[in-house]
């Protein structure tokens, strides 16, 4: 049972909860999660089984797409609806559609993000909440992300001297979009914050492929668990490919240092090797020996490449 399960987290799991429930339901323990959702948050959460954990830092690495909506009038402790009050700035003038689609379209590109208190980010070897939980708030390094993609998706509801509205984010890895939300509230002049998120896309999976957990025990019990298994060849759609040979085909079996293709650009992090419609091995640029590449991941061969 090999391939990727595309899972449509509930809200009041974590993402850990799921890896558990599945590894239940599958009765298997190799099940990995590709990039940590917070309890509130649902939707699209790829889930690794078997020989395709070794492919879960490439899909964590993936661009995601989330539709969040932000309400600007109060800020929280946590950065969205979980948290506690810190600021509160009624609403006065009016907000107008043109206004938040221009401040959204500035935030396309490259931006600094400060990482939240309340979050699993790591400093001195210890995680960012369990700081924030004992009242304590500390420097944290910015960080740099890209927004690849933002855009309103909803009206502007302006009541109760705050303004809500929803937009979509295509964002890559490391991006907070309860900080975003946070940074297009102090763009407008006002506290704010995340009052609703979902992930609608990892990757190439999107909520359209993703199955519930009821569904997921409903097709085991049927026996139809291949229907909703991505096989792992279809997972790496986004990595560079290579096709090679009969003879070069058992040496990347075998987990060896080859040639650098030159039909392959220099700057590649990793890149995928098919034989014959099969996914054998991610290679890469060998860090310290110029013209040759070495495996990163082989799932074909050798088995102790992890």
């Amino acid at each position: 049972m090999d391939g990727i399960l595309v899972l449509n987290k509930p809200k009041g799991l974590t993402s850990h909860d799921c890896v558990f429930k599945v590894r239940k339901i599958l009765k298997t323990k190799k099940v990995g999660h590709t990039g940590t959702l917070d309890p509130e948050v649902t939707g699209v959460l790829p889930l690794c089984i078997g020989k395709a954990t070794k492919l879960v830092e490439f899909l964590t690495a993936e661009k995601k797409t989330y539709i969040a909506e932000v309400t600007i009038g109060f800020s929280t402790t946590t950065e969205d609806q979980t948290g506690e009050i810190v600021e509160e700035k009624k609403v006065s003038t009016s907000i107008s559609t043109k206004e938040i689609q221009e401040l959204l379209e500035s935030l396309k590109g490259k931006i600094e993000q400060t990482p939240p208190m309340f979050s699993a980010v790591k400093i001195n070897g210890k995680k960012l909440y369990e700081y924030a939980r004992e009242g304590k708030v500390i420097e944290r390094p910015s960080r740099t992300v890209t927004i690849h993609d933002i855009f309103l998706v909803s009206d502007i509801i302006q009541e109760h001297d705050q303004v809500r509205f929803s937009f979509e984010v295509t964002c890559s890895k490391g991006t907070y979009v309860r900080t975003l939300a946070v940074q297009i509230g102090e763009m407008l002049g006002y506290p704010a914050h995340m009052s609703l998120l979902t992930r609608v896309a990892s990757g190439s999976f999107s909520i359209e492929h993703a199955i519930t957990l009821e569904g997921l025990e409903e097709l085991v019990a049927e026996e139809k668990i291949s229907e909703v298994l991505i096989p792992m060849e279809k997972a790496l759609i986004s990595l560079p490919k290579l096709e090679i040979s009969d003879t070069v085909a058992e040496k990347v079996r075998n987990g060896a240092v080859l040639p650098y293709p030159e039909e392959m650009e220099e700057d590649l992090e990793y890149f995928s090797i098919f034989h014959d419609n099969e996914c054998l091995a991610i290679y890469m640029k060998h860090p310290t020996k110029p013209g040759l590449m070495k495996p990163k991941k082989v799932f074909h061969g050798t088995d102790n490449l992890l």
